[in-house]
Parts: C-alpha cells; structure tokens; sequence
C-alpha cells in the first residue's frame, strides 16, 4: 500500500465521518495561522456538518509523520486475523464524552488505523445491519398499506385507465412485432382497388345476392361476409375535381365525380330531366325545377298547408326538425327545406349507376344507402318528425302493409307521413281496379295503425301519428298489426328482421312532437328529458363546452399551410380556413352529440353523419331527439355510402373503444374505410390515446396520407392525428 493511497483513504474517512465542523478563519484557510492543528489519535468534529479543521498542508504533513510507525505496525500483525478484520475505514465507534476532552454536542471517532477489538465491530455492525433492515422493512410495510388504502377507496378508475393504456400499447406494439416479421412487404405502401371497385360498396352486391337465390327485395339488403373487405385504396375517376363549396356545390356538381353519364342523364324519363340540367362537364340543379307534377316551391308549399300551416317555414313551429326521405331523387326536397331549418335524410336502394343517394351525397345533403324490404332501417323507434315518400317505387301493399309499420315505427307521435304516388289519384283509381286495390289497401291499413288522414291532394295524402297510445288499445279485435311486446321493442335495431308489429310503444321516449322544444333549443335537452337517456344535464354541458373549446382548435389545424415546406415571416399566422371549407362531416364515435352541437354554435355551414358504433353504448336516440341526424354501425362492416362521400372524417376515443374489444377487424382495415369514404384533399381528425395514435400515425404513411401529430396540453395521456388525403387520380397510376 502506498503513502498517496492512505491519504486518500484518511481524506475520505475524515470527510464521510464529520458532520459538522467549524468554520475554518480566513487567516486559516490559507496557511496565516497554523498553529490550529489536528491531534494524531483523534479526529474532532461537531454534529451539523461543517468544513474540515485545520490547514490542508498541515493535515498531509501529519498523515506522513505518522505513517512510518503505523506501517510497521501494521506489517508486525499482518497474519493477525483479529487485526485484518478490525481495519475498515467505513468502521467507526463513539466514544464517551468522560473519556475525551471534547466541547459538548461533539463527538470524537477513532483513528481508523489504531488496533482495536474486533468482536466489538462485528457486532456493532451486526446491529446496525439488522436496525437498518428492520426499518426499511417497516417503511416497506407502511407504504405498501397506504397504497393498497388509495387504491381501494379512490384510484379504481386510474387503475382501469392504466390497465386500458397497457391493453392498447399491446395492440401497438404486437402492431410493430408484425411490421418486422412481415418484412419489406408489410411495410410498402398499399396497393390501389382495380377499376371495379371506383364506385362499389361492400356489402351490396346484388349479382351475387341473386344467384344466391335472394329475391322479393332481399337482394337490395346489406350482407357483409368475409368477402365484402376491401384492403385497398380506392382510385378517384381520372376527371375527378374538387367539388364547389356549399352552397354553390348544392346545385351544381361536376359530372364526372358521380357514376352517370351523359346519355343516361338525356335517356332518363321526364321526371328526372325536370330535376336535371346538362351543361357541358357539370349538372345543375334548380328549385325551380319539378320533383312531382309542380315545383319544389310549390310542393313544400303545399305540404305545409296539408297540414294547415301557412307555408313550409312554420314547420319548425309544428315540432318538425328532422325527416326521412324514402326514394329522395336526387335530394331536391332535402335542399329546400335546409333552407328552412329542416334536416333531411335520404335514403335510397344501392345502384351502381345514376344512384340517389351518390348525388345527394355530392350536392352536400344528407344521405346513405338503406333498404327496408326485409330488415329494419338501422335507426331507433320514434326517431323522425316526418317521413317522405314520393315515386319511390315500394309495393306498400305488399307483405301485409310491413313497410308502413317499419315507417310507423321511426316515426314520432304527432308526426307526419307524407306519400305522394300516382296509387293516390283518386280519379284514375276509379277507372283502374287494380290501382284502387292498392289504394284501399293503404287508405285502412293507416287507418288500422291510427292514423289520421289529414288531407288528400291529386296524388299527395298526409297522415298524422297519433300522439296518444289510447288508440292502441280502442281498437277492435284482430283490425290491424298487435303491439310489439316488451322484448321485441328495442333500441338498437341493427338490421333486425321487419316485424309485423307497432313498436315504439314501450318507449320512455314516447313525447308527441308538438311537446317537444322547438328547434334550436331542442339542441339542448332539458333535465327531465335527459333522464329518459341516463344522462346528467351537468354532463352534457360540460360536454358540450368541451367541444366548444375542441372545434376552435379542430379548425385551426385544417389548413394545408401545415405541411408547406415553405417558410412564413416572423409574426405572419396562417389564415383560418373559411366557415364553407368543409360540408359532409362523418362522425365515427358521436358519443352525445357534441361535436356536431359544436359546429353548428360556430356557424360552420356543415352537416353531420353521427355515427353511434354497436360496440359502445348507444346514445343515438339522444342524438336523434337533440335533431341531429345518426345512426348505428359496426365499423367492421363497410359503412353505407359510395366512395369519395365526405368531407371531413372524426374519430374520437374510436380507436380505444374498438381495441378494447375482440374484434373480427383490425385498425387497418378500419382506416381502409376511412380512406374509401374520403374526398380527395379531405381531412382525417383522430383523438386518442398516444400509444394508438403512434400507431395510427404509421398506417397513415401507408395510406399515402400527409399526417401530423398534435400534442394536447390539457392531457397528456392523448394526442391528437390530423391528416389530408392526396388526390391521386387513376391517370396517375394506371390499373
């Protein structure tokens, strides 16, 4: 051992050991007054801490003095094992105050190099040894016990939230294991749909259903099998544009984003060329033009007298806010009575060519792809004031009235059917008997559901639902459909079979429209009708208020300034994007609303798709009595809608709800479907939580979508994903 070693090993010793020392004197410090020095035997040093005492030069010239005689000590007892054991510099004893010539509150620790008695270390140490794991095992206990007490009474839900954020960032990462296992195959961008599928929705294909043997209308219903998956992208037309913002888009729209030609527009009979206007690459619309035998002004016009209003703008005082439109056209009614306050939806049949519901969709209105020939519409009891049904093409007399049930049974008390077809002229009934059967038919089968015959025009007859349930009940026996019972009345019809029965009835809903607050405060329910749906009036408004403060934020992002490469000078912000940038809303996981609530407060010129997905809690009714528009879906299933529909897709907390569950689907083929609705230059907006947006964010790159992760500084747990579709058209990337 060396002389530097041991006084690196007395400095250390000297320094661990003393608490506190007193302050050295300048004069000290720096080598004026040596004559303060340290006795060899002992070191001194007061409880507190402090610096070391003495001049450092003196303390090095005393460890040389003594190191001679302390060697040769130490090399006489080598061999002694007592003395090997004994010399520990981490070892130290306190000793007696009496024994040593010490200020008071100090204490003195033995010369590490002086001999002494090894058994009295060992079981000092021994002591402290056990003392120490004594306490800690003590602190361990404690800790364990308070935390096991929060745990029970207070932290349920952060456990859950964990035990959720776990399960997700499993999915991710058994997401990246699969990336890499697969290889370079896995990882290269997705691949385009052939030329079939431009137009096509999975789930409607009719050639098929038809050679399966499915007829009497079954061939028009959805069915969704392994098969109906599409996982690739699909191509815009190669004369796809832009389409024009609201409101220009509501009457003109570029011919060449819907699948019809010219020639089946000029080939098309007279009703649909009254709708239509050719004019070079584009299609017009006009309210001046005739949906019946007279103009959309004058229909709605006289709808509304039919129901003794002065003119259609006093619906809204007549409790109408939403409506349902059967066999729509091309959703001219719907365009009119937007006007109006009035939100309509239109359903129609899928067809692969001049399709309704396509058009309606690209003119910015309301619609989806819904067939009721043997399954029920996918919307809840008593959800529309007022259904619409004029040349739709529907055998009402068929199958024992069953379409006017299913009819009957979205439709509100006090609410209005409206059905305009030539089987109502009552002059050529009377020259037809098959035409006046079928009208008989109609006229006492409503008649069997209580309805109330308002009045009759040409081919134009209004009924009203009765707002009561007495009628019901006031019937005689064996006239008309039985009351569905309490098992067959549900809220969640997804595609159930039609039944033969009034439902609605067991409903708390059950609340006539005229009782119901006028639009818009209808957006906001009052506590006694948010206690039908289980739902706090707090909740909501604080829900609503969140969303508020989301959609400030939403519309701030959706600007393609946020990917330029280019730079902007110091102080320039990016403008806010226009109220019109968007029309078509799609919104995956509505929860109660709030998010299509908020839009319409910030005077966005949007409509909204609520989508309520079966595998969460189903709070569309909810949405449906604020007079909002929704409905339920499995996002494992193709939505029902041609591609290129929407404008804007919004996904909260989706992804966490869908990975919660053992889904047959996975996130990428939801965002295949995300892709298949979207309008080129269309924007994606996914809030969820960090792990799943990560995720997210790498299927984004696969989609060939421009995507960007937003922090949220109110939660750190969730990120936001905003992202823009390319508009690549199939000329680009030929089949």
């Amino acid at each position: 051992m060396t002389v530097q070693s041991l006084k690196s090993k007395t400095q250390i010793w000297t320094i661990i050991m003393c608490i506190r020392l007193p302050v050295i004197p300048a004069a000290d410090r720096y080598g004026d007054g040596g004559s303060r020095r340290m006795s060899r035997p002992l070191h001194r040093g007061c409880s507190g801490g402090g610096r070391l005492s003495g001049n450092i030069q003196d303390f090095l010239e005393d460890s040389q003095m003594k190191f001679k005689p302390e060697k040769d000590d130490l090399d006489k007892n080598r061999l002694s094992p007592d003395l090997v054991s004994s010399w520990n510099p981490f070892q130290f004893t306190i000793n007696s105050p009496a024994k040593q010539s010490v200020p008071e509150k100090c204490y003195t620790v033995n010369d590490p190099f002086s001999p002494v008695s090894s058994r009295k270390r060992y079981k000092l140490t021994l002591f402290l040894l056990k003392l120490s794991l004594f306490v800690i095992v003590i602190l361990a206990l404690t800790g364990s016990f308070w935390w096991t007490i929060s745990l029970t009474t207070s932290s349920r839900s952060h456990t859950f939230r964990g035990y959720r954020r776990l399960q997700e960032q499993l999915v991710s990462d058994l997401w990246d294991i699969g990336e890499i296992s697969l290889g370079s195959s896995r990882i290269k961008e997705s691949e385009f749909c052939s030329l079939e599928s431009e137009n096509y929705i999975p789930c409607f294909n009719i050639t098929e259903n038809l050679e399966l043997g499915m007829t009497e209308g079954q061939e028009q219903d959805r069915h969704c099998g392994p098969t109906s998956k599409q996982n690739c992208l699909v191509l815009a037309p190669s004369g796809y544009k832009i389409p024009h913002r609201w409101p220009t888009g509501r009457d003109v729209i570029w011919i060449d984003n819907v699948k019809i030609n010219a020639q089946e527009v000029l080939s098309s009979g007279s009703l649909t060329k009254r709708m239509m206007l050719l004019d070079d690459d584009q299609i017009s619309f006009s309210f001046s033009s005739s949906m019946v035998d007279d103009s959309i002004d004058d229909y709605s016009h006289q709808i509304a007298e039919m129901i003794g209003l002065r003119n259609e703008s006093y619906l809204v005082q007549a409790g109408v806010r939403t409506v349902l439109d059967i066999g729509c056209g091309f959703g001219s009614l719907g365009a009119h009575f937007f006007q109006n306050q009035l939100l309509t939806m239109c359903i129609a049949n899928y067809e692969s060519s001049g399709s309704q519901v396509e058009i309606t969709l690209e003119r910015g209105l309301p619609a989806m792809v819904a067939s009721f020939a043997a399954k029920k519409l996918p919307f809840p009891s008593l959800s529309f004031d007022m259904v619409h049904s004029a040349w739709d093409g529907i055998v009402w007399n068929h199958k024992d009235g069953i379409h006017l049930i299913e009819v009957d049974r979205v439709l509100r008390p006090g609410g209005y059917f409206v059905w305009t077809s030539p089987i109502a002229n009552t002059r050529a009934s009377v020259k037809n008997k098959d035409i006046l059967k079928k009208w008989d038919f109609v006229r006492n089968f409503a008649k069997d559901l209580c309805w109330d015959l308002l009045a009759q025009q040409d081919k134009t007859v209004v009924w009203k639902k009765p707002s009561s349930k007495d009628c019901y009940a006031t019937r005689s026996h064996g006239s008309g459909p039985s009351v569905c019972k309490v098992g067959h009345d549900v809220e969640s019809p997804y595609y159930h079979p039609l039944e033969a029965c009034i439902g609605g009835t067991h409903s708390h809903r059950w609340i006539p429209i005229e009782k119901r607050p006028k639009w818009p405060s209808r957006a906001t329910l009052n506590s006694k009708e948010l206690v039908v749906h289980g739902v706090l009036f707090d909740d909501l408004v604080e829900d609503d208020l969140n969303w508020k403060s989301a959609v400030r934020n939403y519309w701030s992002l959706l600007s393609p300034l946020i990917f330029s490469d280019h730079p902007k000078r110091p102080g320039i912000e990016d403008p806010v994007p226009p109220y019109n940038m968007v029309r078509n809303v799609l919104d995956m996981n509505a929860h109660f609303g709030g998010f299509n609530s908020a839009l319409l407060e910030s005077g966005k010129s949007v409509w909204v798709m609520n989508v309520v997905p079966t595998s969460g809690p189903n709070h569309l009714p909810l949405i449906l009595d604020r007079g909002f528009l929704g409905v339920l879906h499995d996002w494992c299933e193709a939505f029902p809608t041609y591609p290129r529909t929407y404008d804007l897709v919004h996904a909260e907390g989706l992804l966490s709800l869908e990975t919660a569950k053992q889904r047959r689907c996975s996130i990428l083929d939801v965002f295949f479907e995300i892709d298949r609705l979207l309008r080129p230059e269309g924007w994606v907006v996914i809030r969820d939580t960090t792990s799943l947006i990560e995720t997210a964010r790498t299927i984004t790159a696969r989609l060939k979508w421009e995507a960007r992760v937003v922090e949220i500084e109110s939660n750190s747990d969730e990120k936001l994903l905003v992202c823009q579709k390319p508009n690549i058209k199939r000329r680009s990337y030929p089949s």
